[in-house]
């Protein structure tokens, strides 16, 4: 069997861009079954969004102009549901918490929970409007979905987990990636940044499988 192409995926669990792009990772999974192996990762978009945003939105309104950038743009797609709450109620200082703790349950468990893990964060945020940036909430959500908080306690309390979200966050740096979500086809060979849509995904990917990978190396 032909070699998975793989596509390293690059997301802020704070973008709305990334959690618009939930469902086509989805459907690429589906679609892919077997001939793709997407490895998440992590960047730091959102890690002091409480600086962030009332001064980078400071002259577009603040919170409401950022809030209604987030709706407007979450409009087109009804698979991303936002609740009217965040960033006007709602406004999580940092998006690193949820980082590292999906992090620890990926050292701890294993990739697919953390997977699993992410999205269940981002529902929480997104859907049900609660502040995912405190740590209270995030072992919350992890006892909910029978994730032994103490194995997770220990991973951050080790470093394992912060030195896995470095790792993640300063790739992303030599990637020099500009933000989230960002997709990397085949160990760097194709890089597609933002509000990518599922058809451009798919098709970049399906021209890569149909090329021999010795082609990369051609002058």
């Amino acid at each position: 069997m032909k070699t998975p192409v793989v596509l390293d995926y690059y997301s802020d669990i704070l973008c709305v861009w990334a959690w618009v792009a939930q469902r086509r990772i989805e459907e690429l999974n589906d679609k892919l079954l077997g001939k793709i192996e997407v490895r998440y990762h992590y960047l730091d978009v959102f890690g002091d969004a409480g600086n962030k945003i009332p001064t980078q939105w400071a002259e577009r309104g603040g919170y409401s102009g950022f809030a209604k950038h987030v709706n407007d743009s979450a409009e087109p797609y009804p698979d991303a549901m936002i609740n009217p709450d965040i960033w006007h109620k709602v406004r999580p200082k940092t998006s690193a918490n949820a980082h590292l703790v999906l992090k620890a349950i990926e050292l701890r468990y294993s990739k697919e929970k953390s997977i699993e893990m992410a999205l269940l964060i981002r529902q929480a945020f997104y859907i049900d409007g609660q502040d995912i940036g405190q740590l209270n909430l995030l072992f919350f959500l992890l006892e909910g979905a029978g994730i032994d908080k103490e194995l997770i306690k220990k991973a951050l309390n080790d470093g394992s987990a912060m030195a896995a979200l470095m790792a993640d966050y300063q790739q992303a740096k030599v990637l020099s990636l500009k933000g989230s979500p960002s997709y990397i086809i085949d160990n760097g060979r194709q890089v597609l940044y933002g509000n990518v849509g599922y058809r451009v995904l798919l098709a970049n990917i399906e021209e890569h499988l149909k090329q021999p990978t010795e082609e990369a190396s051609w002058c």
